[in-house]
C-alpha cells in the first residue's frame, strides 16, 4: 500500500523528491549488519550500482588516492553512457563497472565496499563518496515514492526476512538526504505499521 506524506520532501541536492511512501518499507526485513554476514558473500554487489553524475566527479577527484585501494585503473570504474533521471541529483546517472563478476569497488580481500572503507579511514562522510542508492539501500526513491527494492519484493535478496526492517536499516541515510522533518513523519508511520512485523525472527540461512 502506498500512502501520501503530509508534504513533498526534497533531497539535500535537490533530488530525489518524494511525496509518498510504500508502507512495506516498515514491515519487510533484511539482514542489515552486512559486515557480520557470513552467508551472502556480497552477492548484492555482483551487478554494480547506479551512481549520480556528481558522485562520479567526487570519486574521480580522489582518483590518485583511490587507485591504490581499488586496484583497478580509474578508466575501468564507470560506464561511459549517462541516462537522464530526475530521481538522481544532477538529473542523470551512470553505473559502476562490473569487473570479474562484481562491482569494481567491492573489497575482494575482505568484505563490503572499498569506497565506504576509504571514507571511514579518511574521516570523511560516506555519503560524500559512495553512490546515493547504495547508502539508502534497502529503500529507494522512485517517481516520488519511497519503495522497497525489486530484489526484496521478488524474494531474490538472499537475506530477505532476516534482521530489522528496511526503514530502520536506512533511517540514518534518509535523515542525511532528506532531513529530520521527513524522519519524524516516517517514524510516526513506522510506529503504526510495526505491529505487522512478526515477533519471531527467522534463522539465518545455512549455505
Amino acid at each position: 500500500m502506498i500512502v501520501d506524506l503530509s508534504r513533498t520532501y526534497v533531497g539535500r541536492d535537490q533530488a530525489p523528491i518524494v511525496s509518498k511512501v510504500d508502507v512495506r518499507i516498515f514491515t519487510e526485513r533484511y539482514f542489515a549488519a552486512c559486515m557480520e554476514c557470513t552467508f551472502c558473500f556480497d552477492s548484492c554487489c555482483q551487478y554494480g550500482a547506479t551512481i549520480e553524475a556528481a558522485m562520479v566527479d567526487n570519486i574521480l577527484a580522489r582518483a590518485d588516492e583511490l587507485e591504490p585501494v581499488i586496484k583497478y585503473p580509474r578508466d575501468q570504474w564507470f560506464q561511459k553512457d549517462y541516462h537522464p533521471d530526475v530521481d538522481y541529483p544532477g538529473g542523470q546517472y551512470t553505473r559502476t563497472q562490473v569487473v570479474d563478476g562484481s562491482c569494481v569497488f567491492l573489497n575482494r580481500t575482505g568484505r563490503g565496499c572499498l569506497l565506504h572503507r576509504f571514507a571511514l579511514e579518511r574521516g570523511i562522510t560516506v555519503q560524500s563518496i559512495k553512490p546515493m542508492v547504495c547508502n539508502m539501500f534497502p529503500v529507494l526513491a522512485e517517481y516520488g515514492v519511497l519503495v522497497p527494492p525489486t530484489e526484496v519484493l521478488d524474494g531474490t535478496l538472499i537475506c530477505k526476512d532476516q534482521g530489522q526492517t528496511l526503514y530502520r536499516s536506512s533511517r540514518n541515510d534518509l535523515l542525511y538526504y532528506f532531513g529530520p522533518e521527513l524522519i519524524a513523519e516516517l517514524d510516526a508511520l513506522d510506529n503504526v505499521h510495526a505491529s505487522a512485523i512478526p515477533s519471531t525472527i527467522a534463522k539465518l540461512p545455512v549455505i
